[in-house]
């Protein structure tokens, strides 16, 4: 983020998305194609993104700082992207700064040909990963983790790119979705703990004969493209498309899978489904979860837009309370002018959200959210609802308290910065100002995903930022104190 946003502060009180990644093979149009997908994909990446093609015979890149639409409106840039093989990426930073050269898919020229890949996650052993291939010779061109790849795949001793790519994989610690695109095929592969999502589409082929393929982050992508949905790619399995069709490779040991339960929660789209899941079913059922688990004597149901509204929506079914939309959200808020004191910091809430007073004065409000990270944007949204006159105001989230820090792809604060790792609920509802605060517990959120609660000892996601509990080891010195917490929670 860049100080000239007014609402930086506020910004940072939400975890942020990751990252999203398209890709097609054998498809007309592939560079505009790609760039809708892209579209789709804008909630999970705004600070940068990118487009790279290939014609047969050459590849062509076009990257810039900005949302999609900053980038992919001019006609000419599409058309100089050239080919019927396309990758794409937006970009949300969790390591390396927002610079041209952070932007991604990296491509780079090896003797086998061009390689260009996009990268959703984190790597957690990157550093350590980095040091060692620096004294090796190898020169980083960026600060991302993502550049980690290019390398192994460089210095590796196997013959075929797939061969290399395995090799490089079997290096990295972390969670991942990657796409590739070669001279001679699209790759999609997930971390064998499929922590990050990745799916396959199919769509009309180019050539007339043979079908397109689509690789992406969520079918929400899909939709906007009108392909069809085949399946999810699967934890540790690499997805190979060339001119015979789609190859498909498991390389690594079989893990019971752990896919980021905050994917439901907060970064998916409503209307995208996560491994067989609907989204936004899902988050009703949280929000009815929620009800039964933590009711409150109120008038309304309130969200606060736009994540929190299906989870309100479940709630005020649930309790039979009436829904209302006593929150109205100002989608046009982006980059001012005004410099960003204190107090233009504590006015951002009312460029970004403005209450309903007419909804709202005189009655008992349940405000509806799907987390509070920091507490800093909770704490002003309550003001601000006071202010409009309500009576009480009572806060329900969505998720359990966010304890600890997430190393696999999500910009999480460290610990020290979260409210709910040094404060109980009581101390927290005091502190944001409201007259009760409950979270949804964890088995009230395992049973709204379908399961009977939450087994301890083989829980079926990953939650590590509510449980602390990480499938992945965080290597790197940024993952020494998580690994601490870690262990001292498990002694307590």
């Amino acid at each position: 983020m860049t100080g000239d946003n007014v609402i930086n502060g506020l910004d940072d009180d939400k975890l942020h998305e990751e990252c999203g990644v398209f890709g097609v093979w054998n498809v007309a149009d592939a560079a505009a194609i790609t760039a809708l997908g892209l579209h789709a994909l804008q909630h999970r990446g705004q600070e940068a993104t990118g487009i790279v093609t290939h014609d047969g015979v050459r590849f062509h890149a076009h990257k810039g700082l900005g949302l999609v639409g900053d980038n992919y409106s001019d006609a000419k840039v599409i058309a100089d992207l050239q080919g019927a093989r396309a990758i794409g990426h937006n970009r949300y930073s969790t390591t390396g700064a927002t610079l041209l050269r952070n932007v991604q898919p990296l491509f780079a020229e090896f003797a086998f040909g061009g390689f260009a890949v996009g990268h959703n996650g984190n790597l957690t052993n990157a550093h350590s990963l980095k040091r060692t291939l620096s004294r090796r010779g190898c020169l980083f061109q960026s600060t991302t983790d993502s550049e980690v790849f290019v390398h192994l795949i460089a210095i590796s001793l196997y013959a075929t790119v797939l061969d290399r790519l395995i090799d490089a994989l079997k290096q990295v610690e972390g969670a991942y979705s990657l796409v590739a695109l070669t001279d001679t095929m699209l790759i999609g592969c997930r971390d064998p703990l499929g922590v990050r999502p990745l799916i396959l589409g199919r769509l009309s082929g180019a050539d007339g004969s043979n079908p397109g393929w689509v690789l992406a982050s969520e079918t929400c992508a899909l939709d906007t493209v009108s392909a069809e949905f085949v399946r999810d790619v699967e934890p540790g399995e690499i997805i190979a498309i060339d001119d015979r069709g789609i190859h498909s490779f498991k390389p690594f040991a079989v893990h019971e899978p752990r896919f980021c339960v905050f994917e439901y929660i907060y970064f998916a789209r409503p209307d995208s489904v996560m491994e067989g899941n609907s989204v936004y079913a899902v988050r009703k059922r949280i929000g009815q979860e929620l009800a039964h688990e933590s009711p409150a004597e109120a008038d309304i149901v309130v969200p606060v837009p736009d994540s929190g509204v299906p989870a309100a929506m479940g709630y005020a079914e649930a309790a039979g309370i009436a829904f209302e939309l006593g929150i109205v959200r100002n989608h046009y808020v982006g980059r001012t002018f005004i410099e960003p004191t204190d107090q233009i910091r504590h006015l951002g809430v009312r460029l970004k959200h403005s209450a309903n007073r007419a909804i709202i004065a005189g009655k008992r409000v349940v405000l509806v959210d799907d987390s509070i990270v920091r507490g800093t944007t909770s704490s002003k949204i309550v003001e601000m609802v006071r202010a409009a006159g309500a009576r009480e105001v009572h806060m329900r989230i969505s998720s359990p308290p966010t304890t600890h820090s997430c190393f696999y792809g999500i910009d999480t604060p460290e610990r020290s910065k979260l409210l709910a790792a040094h404060n109980d609920v009581e101390a927290m509802a005091r502190l944001i100002g409201v007259d009760s605060l409950a979270f949804i517990t964890m088995d009230g959120l395992y049973r709204a995903l379908g399961k009977s609660g939450r087994n301890p000892g083989q829980p079926a996601f990953c939650d590590a930022c509510f449980s602390g509990d990480y499938p992945i080891p965080v290597t790197d010195s940024h993952g020494v104190e998580a690994r601490q917490l870690s262990l001292l929670a498990e002694l307590a």
